[in-house]
């Protein structure tokens, strides 16, 4: 079995989240892996899982911000909000303007209200979203708080009767990139669907990072746990006594120099555990040793 740690996947298009830990959890030897936020069968790119110990790191790592690249497709809306569901509306969009699309785009940068695709994983009295639409109910998810940081148009083309509209989105977690597509074409009076989507990034973790599973096959290696909390959160290294109190559980008399989770660490580089400030002390938010 490999140690603890973190790999960073490029998912391939037509697995789910869960195909990719299977075969994770076969080359690592280990049941215990995890990823930090699922991506679509069609989606590809930035999966980001934990082995053993690691896992614990991914609740965290969820809540960071992630970037994607995506076509959108005006005119033509669907089940799904993405081109695996069955069309429900079309019109023709060839004719709309470049800057009016550009215009509807940049109204959802922001702090905004999102609500989320219907066949989302939320889930709803105990049952995921997608469960109940595949089962045939009938599913209105409340509109929850995102952020999008930045989105960024590179191109429009007619396809036919209608628009193709390529966009690179940051935004923060549990932000539905479908429903972007979906809520600009409503916006526009054409309807719109995701064709195409890949993410780019999660947290620090990008494509430069991230290997295929073929790779990994080849050559499965993880990010030690130390280095990619070093790479996820604000870092702290402490003295001995310090160390001491950390693998006790004790809270630490301190001042963190910043807000959320900090990874602090023993004088010989172990990483011991991820603290945050309450009050005058700060507390332990999950320790990883003993």
């Amino acid at each position: 079995m490999v140690d603890p740690g973190l790999v960073v996947v490029d998912k391939a298009p037509g697995m789910t989240s869960h195909d990719v830990v299977a075969r994770v959890r076969r080359l690592a030897g280990t049941r215990k892996v995890g990823h930090a936020g699922t991506l679509d069968p069609m989606a590809t790119g930035v999966l980001v899982l934990g082995v053993d110990r690691a896992t614990r790191l991914l609740g965290h790592l969820m809540l960071t911000e992630k970037a994607y690249d995506a076509t959108v497709r005006l005119g033509v809306s669907t089940t799904t909000d993405d081109a695996e569901g069955e069309v429900t509306a079309s019109t023709p969009a060839s004719h709309l303007q470049p800057g009016l699309v550009q215009t509807e785009l940049e109204e959802l940068v922001g702090d905004i209200l999102q609500v989320p695709t219907a066949v989302s994983a939320i889930k709803v009295d105990g049952k995921r979203a997608y469960q109940r639409v595949r089962d045939g109910e009938q599913v209105e998810l409340k509109a929850r708080p995102v952020t999008i940081h930045e989105l960024v148009v590179h191109d429009q083309r007619v396809a036919g009767d209608w628009l193709d509209v390529d966009i690179s989105v940051r935004c923060s977690s549990g932000t539905y990139i479908r429903a972007i597509a979906r809520d600009v074409g409503a916006a526009l009076g054409v309807g719109g669907h995701l064709t195409a989507l890949r993410r780019t990034a999660v947290g620090p973790f990008d494509l430069s990072a991230a290997r295929t599973l073929e790779q990994l096959a080849d050559d499965f290696a993880v990010l030690p746990i130390a280095e990619a909390a070093r790479a996820s959160f604000a870092s702290l290294d402490l003295d001995e006594d310090q160390a001491g109190d950390v693998r006790v559980g004790r809270g630490l008399d301190l001042t963190l120099p910043g807000d959320g989770p900090h990874a602090v660490f023993a004088p010989d580089g172990q990483f011991l555990a991820l603290y945050e400030q309450r009050g005058q002390q700060a507390r332990s938010v999950a320790v990883f040793v003993g």
